[in-house]
């Protein structure tokens, strides 16, 4: 894969993220733009059993895709104070994602605001995201096409970001937002999946008190290099074709692709896998 690193500023005023950012529709990494967060101090894992101990909370692991999951089915449930203890005790697969901290915990809401990055960002959607050591996510896009910015807390974090001229490149699932599961993107087999060398994207790590902006649509993979947890804020796509593309995925694609799961049950989920192959050589030729 053909990966630069994220531009990586100290600071950044409205006017230059916009102008140099949003705009072009490129990524960044702002390394100390939360120091002045109650959340910057008072965040970590500790912490996190402390106000959120005995919340049920939801984990993923990275088992392939079956027919019979629903839409962001968990895999697992536990204590959030338990969730922790295994965190800090051994490396595990088990993640939270979509973790919506307004309607679990509201204190948390006092430890941060929404910053003025000069676009309008979704008050009621702050997710949180925490991982163990090795754990990681399928390079995916999310479903909205939103512009994202991540906020890092404890612990380090590897990103690779694809935009969406990459798709071609990638093994992407037809009807899906993910590519083929099987695929490290940490270290790829380029004997496997050779057209990845033609991809073209972004990496970097992430540390405590790091925000990362990531445009419209990035197809993102994150690596929790060791335990740690994340906060997303969100703010609708602006680019039209990408709107129309959000409606599309939310409205139809995602319950298409639910009703084939019905229909041909695990057959649907392994032609999808092949036709990624099928379609990604395609452009090799």
């Amino acid at each position: 894969m053909q990966l630069q690193e994220i531009d990586r500023v100290k600071e950044i005023t409205k006017e230059d993220f916009l102008k140099h950012y949003f705009k072009p529709q490129k990524p960044v990494v702002i390394e100390r733009f939360i120091e002045d967060w109650p959340a910057f101090s008072k965040w970590d894992l500790d912490y996190m059993a402390e106000v959120a101990g005995d919340k049920t909370v939801p984990l993923y692991d990275d088992r392939p895709v079956h027919h019979e999951d629903g839409f962001n089915q968990p895999h697992a449930t536990m204590k959030m104070r338990e969730y922790v203890d295994l965190l800090k005790r051994e490396p595990t697969k088990y993640r939270i994602f979509l973790w919506n901290i307004l309607k679990e915990v509201p204190q948390l809401q006092k430890d941060f605001s929404y910053p003025d990055f000069g676009l309008k960002l979704m008050k009621g959607l702050p997710m949180m995201f925490f991982g163990g050591r090795n754990s990681h996510t399928f390079m995916h896009y999310d479903i909205d096409l939103a512009n994202i910015f991540h906020f890092h807390f404890h612990g380090k974090k590897e990103v690779i970001l694809f935009d969406q001229q990459q798709n071609n490149y990638l093994y992407k699932i037809p009807h899906s937002l993910i590519v083929r599961e099987d695929i490290d993107f940490s270290n790829p087999d380029y004997d496997k999946w050779p057209a990845l060398k033609k991809a073209k994207g972004f990496k970097t790590h992430l540390e405590h008190g790091n925000v990362l902006y990531m445009p419209e649509g990035y197809w993102h993979y994150m690596k929790y290099l060791t335990p740690g947890f994340s906060m997303s804020l969100r703010a609708i796509a602006r680019n039209p074709k990408n709107l129309a593309k959000a409606v599309y995925n939310i409205v139809i694609m995602r319950h298409f692709d639910g009703l084939m799961r019905k229909l041909k049950g695990q057959k649907w989920i392994d032609e999808k896998n092949e036709q990624a192959i099928v379609n990604t050589n395609k452009q090799l030729r």
